[in-house]
């Protein structure tokens, strides 16, 4: 018992606990809901297990197929997008921002990957590495904005982000509709050229449209992983963060500072719009309204505890989720729960102070 008391209220020890008690609180919220609605909470479980490892139990002991990787494939077609957009957040929090601008960022990013891939006209080797920076760049164009608004003039980047989501939207829209070969709704398709998708990994996963996005991500984790922790220059923007005026007063440069934060975070949300574009579809879409990618991203990020690895397995969490919401409809459950576990896993996450409290206490603290 004096073993578990220790455990509990070890600080290093909460820093894993708090997400874990927060992602179970709102796993039974939902398991709770579903009872009282008189749902099989079983269902949930069944569909995520089948959404991320690709495992049918309903199809046991039929003599069908129980495993069917496509389900794998496309899980982390879900995931590696807000994945992105978890590291995006993550890096402006870890520097005293929030770019709730993230998911412009991804529209913006999408519009000029898609844009460079349908004009430009290199061989693979050039011209896919151009449209992946095309997006990134995009992405940090879009964060220079509030970061200088807030850097020159001290307006709230939440309220200069919010505006610059609905100008992405409406923006990038007009000009999709009138790129070459488009219509209302899609351009033309990207030539091969331009695109990330794979006939190998769609083979090994059953036709599934997973595709070299991942190794983007896998630079982007190891970028952010390097910059905030082993630099001098992510030194400087963690301690802006911490400390605006004492930063300025130990001689940093706080406004240029405050803008390349906002601007790497923005190429990271650009990124996730361009894995989207060249990836998972391989044209251009004009959207009705958000898709929440950026959305989605703070929640990864507060999962993660705002690093890269936590982004990681936050970005996981929330992509079986959306993963499992299309197999949840076919057994006849509302999409809706996934989005209610995800808002509560969220309030949990908020909670954390008060989480501590109580695992002090419960760990003899007074």
């Amino acid at each position: 018992m004096n073993k578990f008391k220790a455990f509990i209220s070890n600080d290093k020890n909460q820093k894993f606990l708090i997400p874990f008690i927060a992602v179970l609180s709102g796993f039974l919220v939902g398991v709770f809901i579903l009872l009282i609605t008189r749902e099989n909470p079983i269902d949930i479980f069944r569909a995520i297990l089948r959404a991320v490892f690709g495992i049918d139990l309903n199809k046991i002991g039929t003599g069908k197929a129980v495993f069917n990787p496509r389900y794998v494939g496309e899980y982390f077609v879900y995931a590696m997008p807000i994945i992105l957009t978890g590291l995006s957040i993550a890096f402006a929090f870890r520097t005293g921002l929030f770019n709730i601008g993230s998911e412009g960022q991804v529209m913006v990013g999408s519009f000029a990957s898609v844009l460079a891939g349908i004009y430009l006209d290199f061989p693979v080797f050039i011209h896919l590495p151009l449209v992946i920076i095309s997006g990134a760049l995009a992405g940090a164009i879009w964060g220079f904005v509030p970061g200088l608004l807030k850097a020159k003039f001290n307006v709230h980047e939440v309220v200069v982000g919010i505006m610059m989501n609905y100008s992405a939207l409406h923006i990038t829209n007009y000009f999709l509709r009138n790129l070459k070969g488009s219509d209302n709704v899609k351009t033309a398709m990207l030539p091969v050229t331009a695109t990330l998708n794979s006939e190998f990994l769609s083979s090994i996963t059953n036709k599934s449209r997973l595709h070299w996005g991942f190794i983007i991500v896998i630079i982007s984790v190891f970028i952010f992983w390097f910059i905030i922790e082993k630099t001098t220059f992510g030194y400087e923007l963690r301690s802006v963060g911490f400390n605006k005026n004492a930063s300025k007063y130990a001689g940093m440069k706080v406004d240029r500072n405050t803008v390349l934060s906002m601007m790497i975070s923005g190429a990271f949300s650009g990124l996730a719009g361009t894995i989207i574009a060249i990836g998972t579809f391989g044209y251009g879409r004009v959207l009705p309204g958000f898709e929440n990618y950026g959305f989605d991203g703070i929640a990864v990020a507060l999962l993660g505890g705002n690093t890269g690895l936590g982004s990681v397995f936050g970005g996981l969490l929330l992509g079986s989720l959306k993963a499992a919401q299309p197999i949840m409809q076919t057994m006849n459950i509302p999409r809706d729960i996934a989005i209610i576990i995800v808002s509560f896993i969220i309030l949990f996450i908020a909670m954390q102070n008060g989480i501590k409290m109580i695992l002090k206490k419960l760990g003899g603290a007074k």
